[in-house]
């Protein structure tokens, strides 16, 4: 119990300006209830660990070192150093689980939903999240080469890999417990006990599907992308914008277990919040969000406009402001202005878009 109460006491303190990593891969069953023994991403080192600090797992793409904050160069690598190579960390094992597998990804917010304010200029989805899976990792992998060049269809780039699945950052019900009024409004409306892993928090989740046809026996490579730009003009020390891109790099065990699969449709109401995937992807308020995917990333996404509107509800910005990514061979400087993307999507490998 002592061990319990030190861990929730750590996560209520859990500094505002920490920012996120995929803390946990986890089974989902087919009636949205987590299952099975959980995985981890490469080289994790957990929070209760001794001598944890944030930068352990914290990877940020472009550097804190570089002079142009908004310079994405093609040599940036998709994983941070201590993720280079398929390797497990003692007592972070892979996650295991069979082709066409439900599977949740959880993060923590620490503050980035539940305290927008902390952070001027930035999206009010709070960024994008994009999952690219791929059977053929490399070591010394680079970004540009995956993000925003592999598609649904596996046809982009260089054919090695897929787009599994977009959506906000922001899942509509995850909070930091501070005392913020979207934290406030959430602890009430979601509620759950506070437990060893989350504490009082509630994590942030992405539910992805596995493809069908990815081969047993081998691991799967996840790549998880959070692009979370600053706005041009939207924080003084930031005049002309910032990108600012986490990843994480993870496997999964793919073994020849044969279940049903998952479907958001079929998933049970009140259940404990501790250990449920989302039925769907909802907005501030807590309505869900319908909306139609693209494989196109907001960090790539066209200058102009676009005259399709958000699915969501009408309570919400309207537009959500990319981030710099460069896209040549040579690095690129851009200054954000008007770019836009058209909507956030959602939607699983092998699924229909939700």
């Amino acid at each position: 119990m002592l061990i319990i109460a030190m861990i929730v006491l750590l996560a209520l303190y859990t500094p505002t300006y920490a920012h996120s990593w995929v803390e946990e891969l986890t089974l989902i069953a087919p009636n949205g209830t987590f299952v099975g023994t959980p995985g981890y991403a490469r080289g994790n080192y957990m929070r209760t660990t001794p001598g944890f600090s944030d930068t352990t797992m914290t990877y940020l793409i472009p550097p804190s070192t570089r002079a142009d904050v908004t310079q994405i160069l093609p040599t940036d690598k998709m994983c941070k150093d201590t993720q280079q190579d398929q390797t497990q960390s003692e007592g972070s094992p892979r996650l295991e689980a069979s082709a066409g597998a439900a599977i949740a990804l959880r993060y923590q917010e620490n503050g980035h939903v539940t305290l927008p304010q902390n952070q001027p200029g930035k999206p009010p989805n709070r960024g994008t999240v994009y999952v690219y899976g791929t059977t053929q990792p490399k070591t010394g992998e680079k970004l540009l080469d995956v993000h925003g060049a592999w598609t649904q269809d596996g046809t982009g780039g260089d054919g090695r890999g897929v787009l599994l699945s977009v959506q906000n950052y922001d899942d509509g019900r995850c909070y930091q417990v501070n005392s913020g009024e979207i934290s406030g409004t959430r602890q009430a409306k979601y509620t759950h006990t506070a437990d060893p892993q989350m504490g009082t928090d509630l994590w942030c989740q992405q539910d992805i599907q596995l493809p069908s046809d990815a081969p047993s026996g081998k691991p799967y490579t996840l790549y998880w992308v959070w692009d979370w730009p600053t706005a041009a003009g939207g924080d003084p020390t930031y005049p002309n914008g910032k990108a600012e891109i986490y990843t994480t790099c993870m496997d999964v065990d793919l073994v020849n277990k044969v279940s049903k699969q998952a479907i958001k449709s079929e998933y049970e109401s009140g259940q404990d919040l501790n250990n449920a995937a989302i039925p769907s992807q909802f907005d501030a308020l807590g309505d869900p969000i319908s909306s139609q995917p693209s494989s196109q990333p907001s960090s790539l996404s066209s200058s102009e406009p676009s005259s399709e509107p958000l699915s969501q509800s009408s309570s919400q910005p309207t537009t959500f402001v990319t981030s710099l990514a460069a896209t040549g061979v040579e690095p690129k400087t851009v200054t954000v202005t008007d770019w836009v993307i058209s909507t956030s999507t959602v939607f699983m490998a092998g699924s229909q878009p939700t």
